[in-house]
């Protein structure tokens, strides 16, 4: 039984990709995972931090089942959850998921791609109700202005915010963001930091993996760093970044922080 805090808890999860070649009979396993238990409470922020490759990003999909564990489960709102559930849509719907790549409708003015999931996934909202929790929610992140217009009009910056915002239309219990601000440049990267503050303040449920070390400090409840597939160490920022215990840990942070 999870504690009524828990919202989400992955227990001993394993993820291995198969690698063919057509020159070897036998495919190489490269195991991204090894046996991650993570547990996040309500209105927890939980940022991942870690060396590229080192399963941040596998595990954070994984949380969805955006990728399908090998082994171990996933339990969310008290109940296991996997990728052949017939609900598995409605149950993503309530886990939203940022990508670092924006991911947006090229076609479609900035108002569709936020209120086409929404529309396709509850009929028993009017288009005009859906239409004004949109525009809401933009003018919530400073984008009142851009609800006609299309991305290739919008910076960097604007297209993950309103990333953000075509999450946040479906109400989902937790956010999961994915290097939200690794595809932008400097310059923009605040505009999006600020707006994952916002929530944090609402007290939505995060979990946030990023290389920004700064940002990590900043927001986070809980850090956790990932490396070679398992979590070394994990605690309160202060813990993580002040007083690290393990010998990774420090030598990673050594090389991350600012001088």
């Amino acid at each position: 039984m999870e504690d009524k805090h828990t919202i989400l808890h992955a227990r001993n999860i394993t993820k291995d990709f198969i690698i063919k070649n057509k020159k070897k009979s036998n495919p190489t396993v490269i195991q991204a995972l090894k046996g991650i238990d993570l547990q996040v409470n309500k209105s927890e922020v939980v940022v991942i931090i870690g060396t590229s490759g080192g399963g941040k990003s596998t595990l954070l999909r994984c949380l969805n089942l955006l990728e399908t564990p090998t082994s171990g489960e996933i339990v969310f709102d008290n109940n296991i959850i996997d990728s052949t559930q017939k609900n598995i849509n409605e149950i993503r719907q309530k886990i939203g998921f940022v990508f670092q790549n924006f991911n947006l409708f090229a076609n479609k003015t900035i108002l569709k791609n936020l209120t086409l999931a929404p529309s396709l996934h509850n009929k028993t909202v009017s288009k005009a109700e859906i239409d004004e929790q949109a525009i809401v929610l933009l003018s919530k992140f400073g984008l009142q202005d851009k609800a006609h217009v299309y991305p290739s009009n919008l910076s960097g910056g604007q297209k993950q915010r309103v990333a953000i915002v075509r999450a946040l239309m479906l109400q989902p219990q937790i956010m999961l963001f994915d290097e939200p601000t690794s595809a932008l440049d400097p310059e923009l990267v605040q505009d999006v930091l600020n707006a994952i503050k916002t929530l944090q303040q609402e007290g939505m449920t995060m979990v946030i993996v990023t290389h920004e070390m700064s940002f990590a400090k900043a927001v986070a409840t809980k850090v956790v760093f990932v490396d070679n597939g398992l979590i070394v160490e994990q605690g309160s920022s202060q813990e993580i970044f002040d007083y690290p215990k393990s010998d990774r840990l420090k030598d990673f942070l050594s090389k991350t922080l600012a001088k």
